[in-house]
């Protein structure tokens, strides 16, 4: 078991949280502390970088859950970068691929929305 890593930095869009190591039961409680003591502002949004994750369970699925409510309920947006492989088959699984909005890189995550 890896212990799971929290480093938060801001970006122009939001907080940005760069998580490593296992989002497991023992674990998710920390992610979950994290995001909702996070103050976000309407508008903005919360981009959670998992490409360090090594493992994620139904617990971790949770905490990403938590995360997701926290930023609706700011009135903010919410996205996963870099989800690894096995994360990703698992969202798809429940779902929650139609939930997240999805990046490949936390780049693409913190672009600014596009004009029209």
């Amino acid at each position: 078991m890896s212990a799971l890593t929290i480093t938060i930095r801001s970006a122009d869009t939001g907080p940005v949280l760069e998580i490593g190591g296992d989002l497991d039961y023992d674990q998710a409680p920390r992610l979950r502390r994290a995001v909702t003591a996070l103050s976000l502002e309407p508008g903005q949004r919360l981009v959670l970088d998992l490409s360090r994750i090594q493992f994620c369970d139904s617990s971790g699925i949770t905490a990403l859950i938590v995360a997701r409510n926290h930023a609706v309920a700011a009135q903010a947006d919410i996205s996963l970068a870099a989800v690894p492989d096995n994360t990703i088959r698992i969202l798809r699984i429940v779902g929650l691929d139609r939930v997240f909005t999805l990046h490949t890189d936390v780049d693409t995550a913190t672009a600014p929305p596009a004009t029209t």
